[in-house]
């Protein structure tokens, strides 16, 4: 079995859950729900302004983020963060981030495929309306790339 990098990132479902790992110390990783892509090989985000992982990126750029989705989707996409919008227009106390990414790792094998990712939903009618706003100012910002 052939693995190659892809050249570009691929599709995914909106709200399919990412997993975002940072170092500056020990790894962390966290799981996010507002990954956009932004071009072929860039990715936006978003994290309230006091997340720890907000601060690890700041301290050293480099992360990693993993999408396992539906359609086969089983990437990392290594690069490196750049805070692009603080705060992010229309949602106070979020910053955008945008990962340049360098390398992409696929993960998927002949021998099995993602039929589904996992997805979440908010139980809050308030936290959902104010995801689906920052998910469409994370659009509209990779529109501007």
């Amino acid at each position: 079995m052939t693995h190659h990098e892809p050249a570009e990132l691929p599709e995914w479902a909106p709200a399919t859950v990412a997993i975002l790992s940072t170092g500056g110390g020990e790894p962390h990783a966290i799981p996010i729900s507002t990954c956009v892509r932004a071009g072929p090989r860039a990715v936006l985000f978003a994290l309230a302004a006091g997340r720890e992982s907000l601060a690890r990126l700041r301290e050293d750029r480099r992360c990693a983020l993993t999408l396992l989705g539906a359609g086969d989707v089983a990437i990392t996409a290594i690069g490196h963060a750049t805070v692009v919008a603080d705060p992010l227009d229309g949602a106070a106390g979020v910053v955008a981030v945008r990962i340049g990414v360098e390398r992409i790792q696929e993960h998927w094998q002949d021998s099995f495929a993602i039929d589904e990712g996992v997805r979440w939903r908010w139980t809050d009618a308030e936290a959902a309306e104010r995801d689906e706003a920052v998910r469409a100012a994370l659009e509209a910002l990779a529109g501007q790339d």
